[in-house]
């Protein structure tokens, strides 16, 4: 008969010691992910521009530092810290705030109607208990975005020609008093097709800024409370809104310096004549005029915003008494 020698189970024998493990796809660390669906609450229709409102109050100077750099002339100041210093040493501190109310008038058309679409269209195409897709998302803010700035423009001119009134020399100045002044103005002195001056590359400009803005700000909020330990708290909302900002800057830039040039020009150049003159004289490097203060301003601007309409919402549900 043919014996069958076993091996060895000695402690000292190789054979003794178990195969080692595979690991397998089952034993290997998940990320982790918690489903989210944000709670569709019907806000009042004027939190948008309330919000950004208040933000503009903090960072209105900043605004204005990027527009006078986008219209700075050869000669004029090349940073933003020498912009600063050339207002503060023209005007004092107040010079910071030069057309203030143009630009509250600004967030109260422009942002009311572009947040409060948004959100409104947002909650009707979303059903209940579901997310929001992202192109979805793209689409419904770029629309939103659109209507706003055709309905901001006129507060939009008047505010960059406030702006720039101290840069101007004597015979060009306006002597806006304040935001519905300039626009009264514009129509006496220019006719109502003043209030629409550079409508297109703003309304543009705008819907860029929403769809990379809003678009972009729900879809990282959701993220990181669906694949972090955050939820619904300041620190999302900043992080959210902090690279939302950032997001928005870039992308809107070379719309934003185009809308400046032609809100502040004194012929009725068009576009295409405008942006080869433009490219002739300062070549591609044009559409990044200003990104810094741009990006300074919108960032902060942008964590304000929704750091204040996140309060405004907070609020509005425990006087509601609705469930977070």
């Amino acid at each position: 008969m043919q014996q069958t020698t076993m091996p060895s189970t000695s402690p000292n024998s190789p054979a003794a010691s178990p195969p080692a493990a595979i690991p397998s796809p089952a034993m290997k660390p998940k990320l982790h992910k918690k489903e989210v669906v944000l709670k569709q609450v019907a806000y009042p229709f004027w939190f948008g521009g309330s919000a950004s409102s208040m933000a503009a109050c903090v960072t209105h100077p900043l605004d204005l530092v990027k527009v006078r750099m986008q219209l700075s002339a050869a000669d004029g100041p090349k940073t933003m810290s020498g912009t600063i210093m050339h207002i503060l040493r023209k005007s004092g501190p107040r010079g910071l705030y030069d057309g203030l109310t143009a630009s509250l008038l600004r967030q109260m058309t422009y942002s009311t109607v572009r947040f409060g679409v948004y959100e409104d269209l947002k909650r009707r195409f979303t059903p209940e208990g579901q997310r929001t897709s992202l192109p979805l998302l793209i689409g419904l803010s770029a629309f939103s975005g659109l209507l706003g700035g055709i309905s901001g423009n006129a507060a939009d001119v008047v505010n960059v020609r406030m702006q720039q009134e101290a840069v101007l020399a004597p015979s060009h100045k306006r002597h806006y008093r304040n935001g519905l002044d300039g626009m009264i103005k514009m129509a006496r002195n220019d006719g109502l097709s003043s209030w629409f001056r550079g409508v297109w590359p703003n309304a543009t400009r705008a819907a860029l800024m929403n769809a990379s803005q809003l678009a972009s700000y729900d879809s990282i909020k959701v993220m990181l409370m669906t694949y972090t330990g955050l939820g619904d708290t300041t620190t999302t909302h900043f992080t959210s809104s902090f690279l939302a900002g950032f997001i928005a800057t870039t992308i809107c830039s070379p719309v934003d310096v185009i809308k400046s040039r032609v809100m502040s020009a004194h012929t009725n150049k068009g576009i295409f004549s405008l942006l080869a003159e433009i490219n002739s004289k300062e070549g591609v490097s044009w559409m990044f005029k200003g990104w810094v203060p741009a990006f300074l301003r919108l960032g902060p601007q942008t964590i304000c915003t929704f750091l204040f309409l996140e309060a405004h919402r907070k609020a509005y549900r425990k006087f509601k008494g609705i469930e977070e």
